[in-house]
């Protein structure tokens, strides 16, 4: 039995999911820009994200929520295009037109997790510094970046820490690779228990809401590492050294997590959640009915089946 690895389908996927993300992120990006002040700035007073927001503005100036948005859409476009495409493409190999069920489901989105990761997490390094560059920061530990664009922040971060630091994080990051595996398990669940026994395309609100849903449930259970994942990325934290990477990466997660718990007790370890939980589910739950409407839209230009579509 052969492994396809390229096929019409998993390029659609890819392609709309990489379409319906850029868009989605487009429309909420102020809220992550709120979600990783709180999160990199520990002298920054937890607020509401409005209030985070008008800070920003107002220290900062009007078109500061949308610093970085180039270098993060870059980044989104291409680490959602490899995750899509991967997955659907495992899922399509794995399961050879049989009906999928929730482990499955959780499998195959870690396996794709685990090849987007090591594939853009280069670029998540370098979007999260310039998306940070030039912010006011309360903690006055952080040092200031100049960066001129994407090309030249390669070019320092290489010449300046090694091409290792272009993989900083990468240990949360394959640990996080859960949260997209369990926010696809749930919306592949949701949806096949929607569709049960009728065969048929589901509304907007119907996508809108198992999104929302799927990506909450996901958010919650891995935002701890997803804090800790921001600030080595920020390369603002000074790693080990004389040690293996293995065990220089788990120290400094493990010092990262407990310094945070000392300085704001447990719910240090949620700080920026509300911000993140707002832009984060809006988001997910915009791109998925956009890639479900996309998607659709080119199967049946393709010339493919209402049912083929309809029984994914």
């Amino acid at each position: 039995m052969s492994f396809a690895v390229f096929s019409y389908e998993s390029l659609v996927h890819a392609v709309s999911g990489a379409v319906g993300s850029v868009t989605a992120m487009t429309v909420f990006f102020p809220l992550d820009t709120a979600r990783l002040r709180l999160q990199v700035d520990e002298n920054r007073k937890t607020k509401s994200t409005p209030a985070i927001l008008a800070d920003i503005v107002k220290e900062e100036g009007l078109l500061a929520p949308y610093r970085g948005w180039i270098p993060v859409i870059c980044s989104l476009c291409c680490s959602n295009f490899v995750y899509f495409y991967c997955f659907h493409s495992l899922k399509a190999n794995w399961l050879k037109g049989r009906q999928s069920a929730p482990s499955t489901d959780l499998i195959i989105g870690i396996a794709a997790g685990v090849v987007n990761v090591l594939l853009t997490t280069p670029l998540w390094v370098v979007n999260t510094r310039l998306k940070l560059q030039g912010s006011k920061f309360r903690n006055a530990d952080i040092r200031p970046t100049n960066y001129s664009g994407i090309l030249d922040a390669f070019s320092q971060i290489i010449r300046d820490e090694g091409v290792g630091a272009l993989w900083n994080g990468t240990l949360p990051s394959l640990l996080l690779v859960l949260n997209p595996a369990i926010q696809f398990m749930i919306y592949e669940g949701l949806k096949r228990q929607l569709k049960r026994g009728v065969p048929r395309e589901l509304s907007s609100v119907e996508v809108f809401l198992i999104g929302a849903v799927a990506k909450a449930a996901a958010t919650i259970v891995t935002y701890p590492l997803q804090t800790v994942q921001s600030i080595l990325r920020f390369g603002q934290f000074n790693e080990s050294t004389g040690e293996s990477k293995l065990l220089s990466s788990l120290r400094t997660i493990k010092c990262l997590l407990v310094n945070r718990v000392r300085k704001n007790g447990m719910l240090g370890l949620f700080k920026g959640l509300e911000a993140k939980l707002l832009q984060t589910v809006l988001t997910a739950a915009l791109m998925f009915l956009l890639y479900e409407k996309i998607t659709s839209c080119t199967f049946r230009v393709m010339g493919l089946s209402s049912d083929h579509y309809k029984k994914r």
